[in-house]
């Protein structure tokens, strides 16, 4: 109902003409995983490469094949916020977007962009896939009795997102708000700098901007019930989980029974799985664009998604010319 349907997909997937070659841009296991189920459902082998790093941490790469004339597709795992970190501050994506571009790169494949946005830092083709269709498939298959969920938005920023997961489960919806934000001070970002002096002179008479009132953080509420419920957080990245945890105690305290989070990227850093493990989350479900193994070994409720269906149809398609509109069918722009 939601996935690419799988037997229309492998019947294709080996249709591929000569030319192309895979290589993974990534020496660890996890990537090379990824990389070697897309090589499998692409009847490909993977190119032959070398990357290492130097003891001064300098990254080496050689190529051990001839690659004249063939369409290279290079696999990465790896993730960036793409989100400015506070205010005034850089997008460090829009320098990777240039550089990549200026390194000869043609075609860009995506998967779940922290912000849509980024797509426009790019002078080349940009496909930024969805991995909703296989959470939703997941629930799905998963969980028994997830006609009993609701979706819940950890915050205001994710309603959207549990807003389009819950219209395609046809379930009820809950957004958590009123959690602790990051802060972001106005007195260290330079926007004071020289120091803020209330001087007559040195503005107009007939001048007096208004003040922006400063924002005060609300109780945590949630709106919607999820009293005897299985609570579902969505959320497109986990990294640090302490606000997941917070939303859910506070979803335990409103009686959901059970607690899944659901998210693309799972890079679960620092102590992430052992915070996971002693709380009140069930399940973390994310996908494999992120290596997250060793967390996996130190947390049994982490499970893991695989995605390399849809990457691999995205790059048989691109190097056939064939469209890439069959990916995209009945996703929107919240998904």
């Amino acid at each position: 109902m939601f996935c690419v349907a799988p037997s229309e997909l492998e019947t294709k997937m080996n249709i591929t003409k000569g030319g192309l070659v895979l290589f993974s841009a990534n020496s660890n296991s996890s990537c090379m995983e990824l990389s070697k189920k897309i090589a499998e459902r692409l009847g490909v082998e993977m190119g032959k490469v070398q990357v290492y790093q130097e003891p001064n941490r300098e990254t080496r790469v050689q190529i051990q094949e001839s690659v004249r004339g063939k369409d290279v597709f290079i696999i990465q795992t790896v993730s960036n916020k793409q989100c400015k970190m506070r205010k005034r501050g850089s997008i460090v994506s829009k320098l990777l977007a240039s550089m990549m571009c200026k390194a000869g790169l043609t075609h860009l494949i995506t998967m779940d962009l922290h912000q849509k946005e980024i797509q426009g830092f790019f002078n080349i083709p940009v496909d930024n896939l969805r991995a909703s269709p296989f959470l939703l498939q997941y629930i799905q298959e998963e969980i028994p009795d997830y006609r009993n969920a609701v979706i819940v938005a950890k915050s205001p920023a994710s309603a959207k997102r549990a807003q389009s997961f819950a219209e395609r489960l046809r379930l009820g919806i809950a957004v958590i708000h009123g959690e602790a934000q990051d802060a972001e001070s106005d007195l260290v970002d330079g926007r004071h700098s020289p120091p803020m002096v209330r001087n007559a002179a040195a503005i107009h008479p007939s001048l007096e901007i208004p003040l922006l009132i400063p924002k005060e953080k609300p109780p945590i509420t949630v709106v919607g019930d999820v009293g005897g419920r299985i609570a579902i957080i969505v959320d497109d990245i986990i990294d640090d989980v302490d606000s997941f945890l917070a939303a859910a105690e506070t979803l335990k305290e409103r009686g959901a029974y059970k607690i899944f989070v659901m998210a693309t990227h799972g890079l679960l850093s620092s102590d992430a799985p052992r915070l996971i493990e002693e709380s009140a989350i069930d399940e973390v479900v994310v996908t494999n664009t992120i290596p997250h193994e060793i967390q996996k070994l130190q947390c049994p409720k982490i499970k893991t998604v695989d995605i390399s269906m849809i990457l691999s149809e995205a790059i048989r398609r691109i190097h056939n010319g064939e469209s890439m509109s069959y990916l995209f069918r009945n996703i929107g722009l919240d998904d």
